[in-house]
């Protein structure tokens, strides 16, 4: 099963002072929009999006078609395929990919100790 590139996203209480903190770990902004609350920083291939006032808890992320600087992989396995093998597998889902779509979708699942995993495809 390939997710896609994988990310942290972090509920933060202040976007500014997370991002002073998170580059003393050598993280460097990559993408996002701290007018709007969020910024996406990178390490190598580690990243990790900082999200003010977004949501309530962390959040394991993966993109599927995506690699670690957001570029689209030649070949992947697109999130409605995804979430039909998690279905198969008895993984209940929060919320689904519209199976009669194509493109960007996202799923939600929730894990046995309430962390939140989101397949977010963007392509």
């Amino acid at each position: 099963m390939q997710l896609g590139t994988f990310s942290i996203s972090l509920a933060v209480k202040n976007l500014e002072a997370s991002r002073e903190f998170y580059e003393k770990f050598g993280f460097t902004p990559f993408a996002g929009d701290p007018t709007r609350n969020w910024l996406i920083m990178k390490n190598g291939d580690h990243v990790i999006g900082l999200f003010q006032g977004m949501f309530e808890k962390n959040i394991l992320t993966f993109n599927p078609g995506w690699d670690s600087n957001a570029q689209q992989l030649p070949e992947f396995t697109d999130v409605r395929e995804l979430q039909r093998q998690l279905k198969a597998r008895g993984v209940e889902l929060m919320t689904e990919a519209d199976e009669n779509t194509t493109g960007p979708a996202s799923l939600i699942a929730i894990d046995p100790d309430g962390n939140t995993i989101l397949l977010d495809q963007h392509v």
